[in-house]
């Protein structure tokens, strides 16, 4: 499956040759301006061995040594490293140092030179290198060549050996570039291998959400049409009371079974599980269902949490909900409070307490249980007992450093009341939308 819109693979640039760019010319630049120290120290370690030349040559060569040794670390630093123009100009400088150093000492200076060309091999497209390169090579060419027996046989024996360490040094630099370019592409298919698979998974995921809202929704949807009918001709025909409150407790059992199939539907169709910020969504879709007062408070800082735990956060309030509305009967008033502390966040389902009409057979408990095991797994603890009244249920989860991208207000107070009118939602101190 192809992957969705809003993916895009970007091709590598193409280029002449495959070049070091990037992280590939800080690798080079690491290593070879340490080398080319080295190479420097070697060289002024075997020219002072031998003693430096009579006369105005000595300073001087003790000046060429130190102008390559600042060429070779201020060109070739990590800091200038990728930029050509000064690599260039630091090797050139570096290479003709060493043809002086030749030159003047007699020495081993034309190796400073065989490094300045190979550096410039490494860093440079070929074009440049040749160009940069050929003063540094008829420049050390020239010197050994004056003092030869041979000219001829001298100039191309350093020729022949400056082509062999350039040939040498390109086919690196090549090979370099290809593995980066490598990595590159390999990336990239990974990322795009990535997409399929999202791509896939979403599909997936809508193709059951329309199934489930083909089949559980709309089945839900129309028992809950003929319950309501039922009720009224129970009703109508003076049916008894216990009868009416029984099809009454199971026309909003199944409207919370239509809520939590929708919400079902859209955890598939969203990448995103529920979390703190849905909770007030969770809050009024539940008080315009079932008509129960349910109260929403929000305080503190609002903090980061683990999707997981977000998720179980929400599954908690959606589970204490729904055990108001099966055993609590009517009259009942809830209160959702949100208490964000540096150290995590605790949310609390506390209702009145109802007159215990119209409920339905007691429950296992088996949902809060494995509530309590979830919470634990995610580092935190549940509570669930008598309140004052009615009945209460507290969980706290450990958190992260503050943020304010969590859907909840940031100012430290939110409060949100749901009418006992369905539908209808009146905003208080500092609301909740």
């Amino acid at each position: 499956m192809p992957p969705g819109p809003g993916f895009r693979l970007e091709q590598a640039p193409a280029r002449g040759r495959l070049l070091p760019a990037g992280a590939a010319a800080r690798e080079l630049g690491s290593w070879l301006a340490p080398l080319l120290l080295i190479a420097i120290a070697g060289v002024g370690g075997a020219i002072l061995a031998r003693g430096l030349p009579p006369g105005p040559a000595g300073p001087v060569t003790v000046g060429l040594l130190a102008i390559a040794a600042a060429l070779a670390a201020a060109g070739l630093s990590g800091r200038v490293g990728g930029r050509r123009v000064m690599a260039v100009t630091a090797l050139v400088g570096v290479g003709m140092c060493g043809a002086g150093l030749d030159l003047l000492a007699d020495g081993t200076g034309y190796v400073i030179g065989y490094m300045a060309v190979a550096g410039l091999a490494l860093r440079t497209p070929p074009r440049t290198a040749v160009l940069a390169g050929s003063p540094v090579v008829a420049a050390v060419a020239g010197v050994e060549a004056a003092d030869a027996a041979n000219p001829v046989a001298t100039s191309l024996a350093v020729l022949s050996a400056f082509g062999f360490l350039f040939t040498i040094s390109e086919f690196a630099a090549a090979s370099l570039g290809a593995r980066r370019q490598a990595e590159a592409l390999l990336a990239q298919e990974t990322a795009a291998g990535e997409a399929r698979e999202r791509a896939a998974a979403l599909s997936e995921r809508s193709r059951l959400a329309r199934d489930l809202h083909d089949v559980l929704a709309h089945s839900l949807s129309v028992l809950a049409v003929q319950l309501e009918a039922a009720r009224l001709t129970a009703i109508t025909e003076a049916a008894g009371a216990n009868l009416v409150g029984q099809i009454t407790f199971a026309h909003k059992q199944t409207c919370v079974g239509i809520l939590n199939a929708r919400r079902a539907l859209a955890m598939l169709h969203d990448d995103e599980p529920p979390g703190p910020a849905s909770v007030p969504g969770l809050v009024s879709e539940t008080a315009a269902a079932l008509g129960i007062p349910i109260s929403l408070e929000v305080d503190g800082v609002p903090r980061p949490l683990d999707p997981e735990a977000g998720l179980m956060l929400y599954r908690v309030v959606q589970e204490a909900l729904a055990n108001v509305a099966k055993h609590a009967g009517c009259g009942v008033r809830v209160t959702v409070r949100l208490t964000w502390a540096p150290g995590g966040v605790e949310v609390s389902v506390v209702d009145s307490g109802g007159d215990g009409t119209g409920v339905g057979l007691p429950s296992g408990g088996f949902g809060l249980t494995g509530m309590s095991e979830r919470a634990a797994l995610n580092g935190g603890r549940l509570r669930v007992g008598r309140s004052d009244d009615g009945f209460a249920v507290r969980l706290w989860l450990p958190s992260g450093p503050p943020t304010g991208d969590v859907g909840l207000p940031a100012d430290g107070i939110g409060y949100l009341r749901a009418a006992a009118k369905p539908g209808v939602m009146s905003p208080g101190r500092g609301a909740v939308s």
